[in-house]
């Protein structure tokens, strides 16, 4: 009747939905992860789930976080070129345990003047963690093994294993002569860097979420930034793959021992 009198059709006439008005119940949480998509723009809703149940304390239904995650328009589309799938030609030993394999690869930047920054990032395959952090000008086979050094000696001695690319520092006469009679080299094949995947998804963050996201002034500052992003993922990234722990703390409470499956991989010989 009261359509009727206002001469409106019902058929237009709709109630205003709930998350319009000042009385939605999910007000609070969807600005949180308004304000949480804009201090992190490439993370998903799973990302966010977790720092709401870990870092916040709320106990919140994942599925909601999506439905109000989709409905604020805050899903991020990243495209993924298909790989071709790799065959490698190296025997390989499962990452069953920590200090089995650490993956260690090179990425490039550059400082606002033009001139090249060089990292090196080394993870550990099981727990995920950050290993080794080094950003220099210039980053030499001499250099990559005094910091190696370093890294063995803070977490109490060598992985099983290092797995690489074929790069000029990698096969080089200086990192032979370490780890030989003390670690394994894995080299994987020319050109297939998805079979060192680990790594390369670590890099992978580490260039959208911080290196295309800051100008360098100086070297000093690279240094640092990137420096506290590793931190950063060792102690606040909470990986889906862990349980949603942080690389650290699943390392602190991990109990897992290496299973032997087949062939060892004995340690490295120089390469012909």
């Amino acid at each position: 009747m009261a359509c009727r009198a206002v001469g409106l059709n019902r058929s237009t006439y709709q109630r205003r939905p709930i998350a319009q008005t000042p009385a939605d119940p999910d007000a609070d949480l969807r600005a949180w992860l308004r304000r949480y998509a804009t201090q992190h723009p490439l993370h998903g809703f799973r990302r966010a789930w977790a720092a709401l149940r870990h870092d916040e304390g709320r106990q919140v239904n994942k599925k909601k976080v999506h439905r109000l995650w989709m409905d604020e328009g805050l899903q991020v589309r990243i495209y993924h070129p298909r790989k071709r799938v790799g065959i490698n030609s190296v025997p390989q030993i499962a990452a069953d345990a920590p200090k089995v394999v650490w993956a260690i690869d090179f990425q490039y930047d550059s400082t606002v003047d033009g001139k090249a920054i060089k990292i090196a990032s080394m993870i550990d395959e099981h727990t995920r963690q950050s290993m080794l952090h080094i950003v220099e000008r210039s980053i030499t086979a001499d250099r990559l093994v005094t910091h190696l050094q370093q890294a063995f000696d803070e977490c109490g001695g060598p992985p099983q294993v290092l797995r690489m690319d074929n790069g000029p520092e990698f096969i080089s006469d200086a990192l032979q002569d370490f780890c030989r009679n003390m670690v394994g080299l894995i080299y994987i094949p020319p050109g297939t860097p998805w079979n060192n995947g680990h790594i390369e998804s670590f890099n992978n963050r580490l260039r959208r979420e911080c290196l295309n996201r800051n100008h360098w002034t100086n070297l000093r500052e690279a240094r640092v930034v990137i420096g506290d992003f590793k931190e950063d993922h060792n102690h606040r990234h909470r990986h889906s793959a862990l349980g949603y722990l942080t690389p650290a703390e699943y390392g602190a409470q991990c109990t897992h021992t290496h299973q032997p499956v087949g062939c060892e991989i004995e340690p490295s010989t120089p390469r012909l």
